[in-house]
């Protein structure tokens, strides 16, 4: 439908150093990554207050930190499969787990604890992805292993003023990365299995998610994962499975791609740097954070208080 955009090649800004690659498989490994060994698998790139990049390590439980000049360490380690995450006003980070549901770690005690771990009674499917709102609601997935066989995952959010978990949307074939557009009348969600990104209205005040259709037919790779926008709404949709990251304008028109030169799992995404018009995103396979400059500025980062 479109031409093809330009390409450029990502730079490596950090590669997980070999003392912590672990060499045993895992169950998380054994059910996503049909048996392969996951030395590291690495999502969820979110920036702290003093510039350090944490990512996630899926199949392990722990949270790398990357200091601005690529420097890695762990950072927080415990018995869960921790997917995207944020930070919170005080410092801790919320956490969307694949195996314990939505829990807050805090770095500074080295303590976990649940906030959210099941639904009407329910454990979660599968914790993925979140995203919040400037009004401080946050908006989080629910994959599992969902997909076009059984399209059972599901949008939730948590409203800032009430705490209530609310279900938005299910029969979802595999939800993903998630963002608001600038004005937060619509949210975005990559989903995987489809091969696309969702638009879903936020209508009356975000209360009545209304006509939701397809923004983005992608073909190719698994899918698309994680989600990053920019100060335009121009979005960036990491497509695992292909081994690349795309830039498409506020239209759905692609702008950019941007190549990795090792490994298919380009999974997340997040925006940073000095002027955050830099993007550093995962490859989870070689477990390898790469950084690539983009033309516009990326979209702030809210926090908030649970």
């Amino acid at each position: 439908m479109f031409a093809a955009p330009p390409a450029i090649e990502a730079e490596v800004f950090c590669r997980i150093p070999d003392k912590f690659r672990r060499q045993e498989t895992s169950e998380w490994a054994r059910v996503q990554l049909h048996g392969a060994a996951a030395p590291a698998f690495l999502e969820g790139p979110v920036f702290d207050k003093e510039g350090n990049l944490w990512v996630t390590d899926i199949p392990w439980g722990r949270l790398f930190r990357i200091s601005p000049d690529g420097e890695c360490e762990v950072g927080f380690e415990y018995d869960g499969q921790p997917n995207g995450m944020k930070f919170l006003e005080d410092g801790r980070i919320l956490v969307a787990d694949h195996h314990k549901g939505m829990v807050i770690c805090d770095p500074q005690t080295g303590k976990w604890d649940y906030w959210f771990e099941r639904y009407l009674l329910e454990p979660f499917l599968g914790c993925n992805d979140l995203t919040i709102a400037k009004n401080g609601d946050i908006y989080f997935t629910d994959q599992g292993q969902s997909g076009w066989h059984n399209p059972n995952g599901r949008l939730f959010r948590v409203r800032k003023g009430t705490g209530k978990l609310e279900l938005l949307l299910d029969g979802i074939p595999s939800p993903n990365g998630l963002v608001l557009n600038k004005a937060e009348t619509a949210l975005y969600l990559a989903v995987t299995r489809a091969n696309a990104i969702w638009r879903l209205p936020l209508l009356m005040d975000g209360a009545v998610v209304s006509k939701v259709g397809t923004f983005i037919q992608m073909s190719g790779g698994n899918g698309p994962d994680g989600l990053a926008i920019d100060e335009e709404d121009n979005l960036v949709v990491c497509h695992v499975g292909f081994g690349a990251v795309w830039l498409f304008s506020n239209r759905g028109e692609p702008m950019l791609r941007i190549n990795v030169p090792e490994g298919r799992y380009t999974t997340n995404a997040a925006y940073g740097g000095p002027d955050n018009k830099t993007l550093y995103f995962t490859e989870s396979g070689t477990g390898t954070v790469y950084m690539a400059p983009m033309p516009v500025a990326g979209r702030t980062i809210y926090s908030t208080s649970v």
